[in-house]
């Protein structure tokens, strides 16, 4: 069995360079693979859950995430080594006080409908996404202010003013997950953060068909004829994603023997997440590859907003009786992809791995639990459970939370639904018997909960928009003290006295931490260069005309 601080592959990947990819322009494929008497080369892949949202920075959904990496760009993207390089962005300054950045836009960059892209569009899109975001909720904090510049450049340029000092903000602008940064048209941007924007109209590298869209079964994506990539080559998500694929199919087949059998017979070339029972047939499989992705968090999210979960002193119950072995077994993990215990909010093995404020919650306690229930005034109170049906390892985590909720005493009911219905679900505010919800089970991945603020389930912002709603203002202010702290020392110590509280609030309840992994045919070229879990479809290739 692992211990509980083995080094994940994310870790390691984040230690080492992404191999270098050929550079590649728009005269490329011109030449070659778009020409007239050439088939389109054309990548299918199951993803791991429907799309039924369109709007990245609404929703935490990773297909959203990854249909977002596909149709919009963002001002900045992360390189393999977590570093920040403008995507977007042709140069920015930053003043010596760190309270004012200019940032000028590349020329030549263009929306699908043709139309260019702004420094206006751009304004309007970070207002939106700092309405709703973690990050852009921080910067707000420190007084973030976004204008246009009155400058003769094409309305390429756009100034940041901060209030307070905010060392976060080339990390904010290129986040990987959750929520991401993307730039919309200022009419789209500029519609109320509230509701999931409708219209999709991006300037990545690639154009949403919506006429072949067919919710519950497939998404398809065709090359963009005006994207100007970048001339940098392409590494993780910076650099020219210009891409060599001309048409991508999600199909998504939620039945996971399905979605195996296509992939070995080479109906798909992809499956994004592999079911965890399946892992170990496709690694027996040679014509098929499985590669470890990223470290995940299994989590039980809890509705704050309502009995019982409004007191903390019941979510510290259920947090005493969640045996994480239990539930990453169930999980189908194999042994050697997951953890028996991870004592942090955290990721074990991460750059923020802290076992602060763990101590009592190392072993399963069920007795605790249920003296903690009596004490806290539980009276049997219905626990409203969504069910993903179409999301095995998600199931599987869910049907252990809700034994253990029956285990110490819990009333519960089960509601079934398949995920994207769940993810639509889980917005609503109304209480449990009035067609809300108590608790639900999700995964965030490394780039979702390594830090006080990438992990969106700690932000504790009264009046945030998180399923879940969790609330504690000492809690949030030691995350902006986190934010604010100058060297890394300091923020370690920080780090420590924050996790110490969200063990006291429990914001959420950790359900354990595995490895998922992708798999993908032989004869797709550049596998190897995939990193972590944000599926990087425009680095891979295939023959023209292949099935």
């Amino acid at each position: 069995m692992p211990t509980a601080h083995r080094p994940f592959p994310l870790k390691r990947a984040i230690l080492g360079a992404c191999a270098a990819l050929p550079l590649l322009t728009a005269g490329t494929f011109a030449a070659s693979a778009l020409a007239a008497d050439a088939p389109p080369v054309t990548l299918r892949m199951v993803p791991q859950a429907d799309l039924k949202i369109l709007d990245p920075m609404f929703t935490t959904n990773y297909v959203t995430r990854n249909f977002g990496y596909l149709v919009y760009d963002t001002l900045f993207g992360q390189d393999s080594h977590g570093v920040a390089k403008p995507q977007m962005v042709e140069r920015y300054s930053r003043s010596a006080d760190g309270l004012t950045w200019h940032f000028t836009l590349r020329p030549g960059l263009a929306f699908h409908d043709g139309s260019p892209v702004r420094a206006a569009d751009c304004v309007a899109s970070l207002r939106r996404w700092a309405a709703r975001d973690n990050y852009g909720r921080a910067m707000t904090a420190a007084g973030a202010e976004w204008r246009v510049d009155d400058a003769e450049d094409g309305g390429r340029s756009f100034t940041l003013t901060l209030k307070k000092p905010f060392g976060l903000v080339l990390e904010a602008l290129s986040k990987v997950s959750g929520m991401i940064p993307v730039i919309m048209p200022e009419k789209l941007a500029g519609q109320s953060p509230s509701q999931p924007v409708a219209e999709v109209n991006g300037s990545g590298p690639y154009m949403f068909k919506r006429d072949e869209w067919v919710p519950g079964s497939k998404v398809v994506f065709v090359r963009n004829p005006h994207y100007a990539g970048r001339t940098d080559d392409p590494d993780f998500l910076s650099g020219n994603r210009t891409g060599w694929i001309d048409r991508i199919e999600w199909i998504y087949l939620p039945d996971a023997n399905s979605a195996t059998a296509a992939l070995t017979t080479g109906e798909v070339d992809m499956l994004e997440l592999v079911p965890p029972d399946y892992i170990g047939p496709l690694r027996a499989d040679g014509d098929v590859r499985v590669v470890e992705g990223g470290a995940y968090q299994a989590n039980l999210i809890v509705n704050q907003l309502h009995p019982p979960f409004d007191n903390p002193k019941i979510r510290q119950a259920v947090l005493h009786a969640v045996n994480q072995e239990a539930v990453v077994a169930a999980m189908g993990y194999p042994p050697d992809l997951r953890l028996a215990h991870c004592a942090t909010f955290f990721i074990c093995g991460g750059a923020n791995d802290t076992a602060a404020g763990s101590e009592p919650y190392r072993r399963p306690d069920p007795a605790l639990a249920k003296r903690l229930l009596d004490e806290a005034g539980y009276k049997g109170e219905p626990v409203v459970v969504l069910l993903p049906t179409d999301y095995a390892s998600l199931n599987a985590a869910a049907l252990v939370a809700i034994q253990t909720l029956k285990s110490i005493g819990m009333t519960v009911t089960v509601q079934s639904m398949d995920w994207a219905t769940l993810v639509a679900r889980r917005a609503k505010k109304d209480p449990p018997a009035s067609g809300g919800w108590s608790v639900y089970v999700t995964q965030a991945a490394t780039f979702d909960a390594n830090s006080p603020i990438n992990n969106f389930m700690l932000g504790a912002a009264c009046g945030n928009g998180m399923p879940g709603w969790p609330c504690d203002e000492t809690l949030d202010g030691l995350r902006a003290d986190w934010i604010r702290a100058d060297t890394p020392e300091e923020r370690r110590t920080r780090l420590d006295g924050f996790q110490e509280r969200a063990y006291q609030v429990v914001p959420y309840v950790p359900l354990g931490q595995f490895s998922a992994a992708f798999a993908i045919r032989k004869d797709v070229k550049h596998a190897d260069r995939l990193w972590g879990d944000v599926p990087q479809l425009w680095m891979l290739d295939k023959a023209a005309g292949e099935p």
